[in-house]
């Protein structure tokens, strides 16, 4: 939960950012600056390299939560309002799921895709009920971005198991590092003066906390609680992220999304109710379960004295 709510904060903070900071900068720099908090951590703890089979999944991690989701994102608030944008985070426990299955053999219940996917569709109509005016590009932009994101909690979460949380955030912001070091100089802004206080102020919120700290805990609680369980919390972000906008940018809150807040909670207990599959049982063919039976005694000998 500590990283859903940390998590909750970056698309405002985003949003707030890139009001002076271009989107491609504002994305390196902050996997640069996190790159190297995490290049710190893993050399003063020691931490062991990766094995050569874990840089793959490190790659798609660089390339789902590193790179595309906070590139795609930022690029998409230059289209639509941060409510909108955050509301599309509603779809995160769906494709988090779907690439669990695909990748890491994970079968939930039918009744966790029910949940799931009606958890899915009230944030959804919300979205484009509440979200303001439509935007196709700002749309198909979230939309990318939602995807790139799950490959990576799914990439991530299973192996975090392995190498531990921080660590595999750490590692695929450290392999990032050439590109996002080198893009972001390349980036950097011509006019300093412009660029306000807010905008630094986020930059730094996701740099730190989006970035790297909310990892810490988001990629130890799917390890731990599996990423289909574990992964419907994040229902329950694009209303946090509201909470903060509302804060934050003074949007309005409206009585709507309590009431809609309250369905998504029942979805998400439902949801990791059904998030394990149902334990085989041995059956006979007739339909009866076996139930094991003691072995019986061998019979005892008589011996006849001669």
């Amino acid at each position: 939960m500590l990283g859903v709510l940390i998590f909750s904060g970056s698309l405002p903070a985003t949003r707030i950012a890139v009001a002076d900071l271009d989107p491609l900068f504002l994305t390196l720099a902050r996997a640069t600056i996190a790159g190297i908090l995490g290049a710190v951590l893993l050399a003063a703890l020691r931490q062991r390299k990766p094995d050569r089979d874990d840089y793959v999944p490190l790659t798609l991690v660089s390339l789902g939560v590193v790179i595309g989701f906070p590139l795609l994102t930022a690029l998409a608030l230059q289209y639509i309002t941060s409510a909108r944008s955050i509301v599309f985070i509603g779809l995160l426990p769906l494709t988090t799921a779907v690439f669990g299955v695909i990748r890491n053999g994970e079968r939930p219940r039918a009744a966790f895709w029910a949940f799931s996917g009606l958890g899915g569709a009230l944030v959804t109509g919300y979205a484009f009920i509440h979200g303001g005016s439509a935007s196709a590009e700002g749309d198909c932009l979230m939309l990318g971005a939602i995807l790139l994101c799950g490959l990576g909690y799914a990439e991530g979460a299973k192996l975090s198991r392995k190498l531990g949380g921080w660590q595999v955030i750490s590692w695929a912001l450290v392999l990032s590092l050439p590109i996002t070091a080198g893009g972001a100089f390349l980036a950097l802004p011509t006019a300093w003066a412009g660029i306000g206080m807010p905008a630094w102020w986020g930059l730094g919120y996701v740099s730190l906390f989006s970035m790297l700290i909310g990892f810490v805990f988001w990629y130890r609680g799917l390890a731990l609680g599996g990423i289909a369980g574990v992964g419907q919390l994040q229902l329950l972000q694009p209303f946090f992220g509201l909470a903060l906008s509302a804060l934050l940018l003074k949007e309005a809150v409206e009585w709507q999304m309590i009431g809609v807040t309250g369905a998504v909670i029942l979805c998400v207990a439902g949801a990791k109710r059904f998030a394990k599959p149902l334990a085989n049982k041995p059956r006979e063919a007739g339909g009866m379960s076996r139930v094991p039976c003691p072995a019986s005694a061998p019979p005892e000998r008589t011996v006849t004295e001669r």
